[in-house]
């Protein structure tokens, strides 16, 4: 099932684990010790896009019975939807930019446009996911306890709506990532305090009227008898946004190659181990200069997860490095253009709403779940990027 040797099954010993995490930790220094003016303008012409197409937009919606005007202002909406919610609102919540002591884009001061409030998403996200990547039964992102994602969990006969699943979970992403850390769930089952979840609750009301307050009721008053033309203007950027943001992150996590971890292997994890479990369990997708801006430069999902609190705009110049370490220790480097990596994904999603019996792989050698058990009866290989090849070539071999 799910890898519990990381060592193994990255055919690595523990000194080449020590060493690739003694390296990775020059980079994080070398970025720390690097950082200054620059980063400082790239956040500032961020903030300057993001606004900008925020004014735009709400004028452009002004004379939003005007189709062109309209599409204008839904467009321009979107956008800056787009960039505060990627590369302003995740990054800067994950501390990226807290070096400079700016309250304003202080992880401990942002607050997002969107309905999750944003104490919850840093504990499910910062703490729970980034500490805890791919280890199932740990981290709640592994199929957002709505999908399943991997042959670790068992097959329910709910699972067969799983494809209406994901397209309910990306149409209303922010409302997902909204109640992902409140357990609304395990409250109602009686298994989490009211002391603990009523006050997260409250919260999440608040956020709610807010948001809503300011989207469909405020904004839309504005324009006047255009009320409900930039209601529906309102109401599809931010589905554009969820949209995104959802395919964005989904095909950083569960494209092929995307490892899982059993709870197992947390035992005794070195911060080496904690360094090759994020490389492994995660995958980037091919992004120019606007791509990578639009996704939050989460397109390099393996970067970020090595680093999640270095500035987003220096992860292109740390994958190079990355890169290199990958070959240096024969580890795969999980990337694709994003058509490929999210058909991977949608793929894995479909597959797995059935029963098991009518899967062909097994469960410890499948593009969606892998053990160090795939390599049973395999002659010990250089590292893992070449066990993988050679394992595909005995398959091949097998099927003449």
């Amino acid at each position: 099932m799910a890898i519990t040797d990381i060592n193994e099954y990255a055919h690595l010993t523990e000194a080449d684990v020590e060493a690739l995490g003694a390296e990775l930790d020059a980079i994080r220094r070398d970025i720390e010790a690097d950082r200054g003016m620059r980063d400082v303008r790239y956040l500032h012409r961020t903030i300057l896009a993001h606004r900008a197409l925020e004014v735009v937009g709400r004028v452009a919606l002004i004379g939003s019975h005007k189709r062109s005007l309209w599409l204008l202002g839904t467009a321009a909406l979107s956008l800056s939807k787009i960039i505060e919610n990627m590369e302003l609102g995740h990054n800067v919540m994950h501390g990226q930019w807290d070096w400079m002591n700016d309250p304003e884009v202080h992880s401990t001061t942002y607050e997002w446009d969107m309905v999750c409030a944003s104490p919850h998403w840093k504990h499910s996200h910062n703490y729970i996911h980034h500490k805890y990547t791919n280890v199932v039964g740990m981290d709640h992102d592994v199929g957002y306890k709505v999908l399943r994602v991997t042959r670790d969990e068992p097959w329910e006969p709910r699972r067969l709506f799983q494809p209406l699943s994901n397209l309910m979970l990306a149409a209303t992403f922010e409302w997902g990532i909204g109640l992902h850390d409140i357990e609304l769930g395990e409250y109602l089952r009686g298994e989490r305090a009211p002391e603990v979840t009523v006050p997260k609750i409250k919260l999440f009301a608040r956020k709610i009227i807010r948001q809503v307050g300011k989207d469909y009721i405020i904004f839309p008053a504005m324009t006047g008898p255009n009320f409900v033309h930039t209601l529906t203007a309102n109401a599809t950027a931010n589905l554009i946004r969820n949209l995104w943001a959802y395919v964005v992150i989904f095909c950083g996590h569960f494209p092929d190659g995307a490892e899982k971890f059993t709870v197992e292997s947390l035992e005794n994890e070195t911060p080496g181990q904690w360094y090759l479990r994020q490389m492994l369990g995660t995958a980037n997708f091919k992004a120019g200069p606007a791509m990578a801006f639009f996704s939050g430069n989460l397109c390099y999902q393996i970067e970020h997860h090595l680093y999640p609190d270095l500035p987003s705009n220096r992860y292109a110049e740390i994958a190079d490095r990355v890169r290199d370490l990958c070959d240096k220790y024969d580890l795969p480097y999980t990337t694709g253009s994003l058509m490929v990596q999210y058909m991977q994904t949608l793929r894995t999603i479909n597959k797995l709403a059935l029963p098991d019996r009518f899967l062909r792989d097994t469960a410890d050698d499948a593009p969606e779940t892998a053990s160090e058990r795939r390599f049973a009866g395999m002659p010990k290989t250089r590292g893992l990027k070449t066990a993988i090849a050679e394992l595909r070539a005995r398959r091949r071999r097998t099927r003449r």
